[in-house]
């Protein structure tokens, strides 16, 4: 999971692409990066941290010009401490390429050894994004090969990128010179959407990862990129579209609306934050066949993004909703700190309980989803020491059984408490009186209701269903590997090759 920006306009868009990071901070926050381009010239700040720690005056002021992308950054392949893993990535041939990208190629391995081996192509990092980016240049300079570019060079490429490369990807890539390149995978895994605004220097087009970036920044949401479809955007801000892929098929990430999107963003004709009332909705009808309301005094949401479905179930089941714990806005995303260690250091640093909500009260807490169960056995003691009587546990996701290989930090079965466990299991091993999860079919329906063109979900981590047909063991091992050999090199030294800003020389 990551957040990506790309824009085109007549002004300076460094501000704009800060401004619109800020709003996908929700995405990423290990790192962060931002490339602008005047005439031929690209111009790039990254660095590992937040937004607003990566950018200070003197880094925006050494990003002139009138294009440019970003990225938050979420590492999910590659080394998660490496800075030089940080997006985007730079390529200076054909053209000069500078790409950011969110999600997970699936293939990347084999395709490492083809680049090398076949395309002669050099690559520094561990990063599945620089394999696309290389596979991206290549497939260009094949397509312009003694041509000018134009769109429909551009689309032979984009053709040729996606029967070559397999998984999770939407992509935001700047072509010197020249424009905006911008493409889904066929599946629609990953969200993609444009805006457009009118200003006093003439139109401006901006792409997101969500729409909250695009209303965020005074942009009119226009419509989101189709899956497998791919977007050129010119200099002058006109937008050429064009469907690439083969047989594509709408099948978003469900877990953009159980947890990963921003409530206020609409993605593929789906409200996030209706989706997730309506989960409350069908998780309130699995506590009523599980228990009666009657033993339920108050339910609590676990800040922040169950709040929705717990508003939601507390009416169906007519029981007053409470703010029983208080978030400490300042700490890290748990689910997105790299390192167990830390994730669980970090629970009662970023959680406080309102003593008065629990004493004496049998307490429904409500969560987005349960992926590892170590953050849920401490809110459950947390809410006990805090004097509830008893301690009931209700999830608005089903139980994330499968590893995640599409671009969500879940890559190995050890990590998840649901997997080869029962619901009795997980209920003791967190320490709840009770546990109750969504259904996966219920889920399901609750979403996609919302739009009658989905055709299905990627909902792989609940069902075991990889949409891609391409995984195997082999690959969960290879990510388990991976993950294992990172260890927490926080300190690790790192010497930096990359593309740097004119004002950092």
């Amino acid at each position: 999971m990551c957040g990506i920006v790309g824009v085109i306009s007549k002004a300076p868009v460094n501000q704009l692409i800060y401004d619109a990071l800020l709003l996908l901070q929700h995405r990423g926050q290990d790192a962060a990066g931002i490339v602008t381009a005047t005439g031929r010239k690209f111009f790039m700040h990254k660095a590992r941290g937040m937004v607003r720690d990566v950018f200070r005056t003197r880094n925006m002021r050494a990003l002139p010009g009138t294009m440019g992308l970003g990225q938050v950054r979420y590492p999910t392949a590659g080394n998660a401490y490496n800075e030089e893993e940080a997006q985007p990535f730079y390529v200076n041939a054909p053209f000069g390429l500078v790409l950011v990208h969110n999600g997970n190629l699936t293939n990347a391995h084999a395709l490492r050894q083809e680049l090398f081996a076949i395309d002669r192509r050099h690559l520094n990092t561990d990063s599945d994004s620089e394999v696309l980016l290389n596979v991206v240049a290549h497939e260009l300079e094949l397509a312009a090969r003694d041509l000018p570019l134009t769109p429909e060079e551009v689309f032979k490429a984009v053709r040729a990128v996606h029967r070559r490369i397999k998984g999770s990807y939407a992509v935001v890539c700047l072509i010197a010179g020249h424009g905006l390149l911008v493409f889904r995978d066929p599946y629609g895994i990953r969200p993609l959407c444009y805006g457009e605004a009118e200003t006093p220097d003439g139109k401006q087009v901006l792409v997101a990862s969500e729409s909250v970036a695009l209303e965020g920044t005074g942009h009119r949401v226009v419509r989101d990129v189709a899956p497998g479809e791919a977007l050129f955007i010119d200099l002058d801000g006109n937008v050429h579209a064009q469907q690439c892929a083969e047989q594509p098929s709408l099948h978003p990430c469900v877990f953009e609306f159980v947890y990963l999107a921003r409530p206020d963003s609409v993605i593929d004709g789906m409200s996030v934050y209706q989706a997730r009332l309506n989960m409350g909705e069908t998780l309130a009808q699995r506590v009523i066949s599980t228990m009666p309301p009657s033993e339920i005094d108050v339910v609590i949401p676990i800040p922040e993004s169950s709040r929705p479905s717990a508003m939601q179930l507390a009416q169906k089941i007519g029981k007053p909703y409470r703010e029983g714990f208080v978030k400490n806005r300042y700490v890290g995303r748990t689910f997105i700190m790299p390192g167990q260690s830390v994730r669980k250091k970090s629970v009662r640093q970023k959680l406080n309980a309102i003593a008065q909500e629990f004493k004496g009260r049998n307490v429904l807490l409500v969560d987005d989803s349960i992926v590892r169960g170590t953050t849920s056995k401490e809110i459950v003691q947390m809410a006990r020491e805090a004097g509830a009587r008893k301690v009931y546990m209700a999830s608005a996701a089903p139980p994330v059984r499968f590893p995640n290989v599409y671009g969500i930090d879940m890559p190995t079965k050890s990590e998840l408490i649901a997997h080869d466990r029962s619901i009795e299991e997980i209920r003791q091993f967190i320490g709840a009186d009770a546990l109750i999860y969504q259904d996966v079919a219920a889920m399901k329906r609750a979403v996609g209701m919302l739009n009658p063109r989905i055709e299905g979900f990627e909902a792989s981590c609940f069902d075991g269903c990889y949409i891609t047909g391409d995984v195997s063991a082999e690959d969960f091992a290879a990510m388990a590997t991976q993950r294992a050999s990172q260890g927490d090199e926080e300190d690790a030294q790192r010497s930096r090759l990359s593309l740097q800003s004119a004002g950092e020389h």
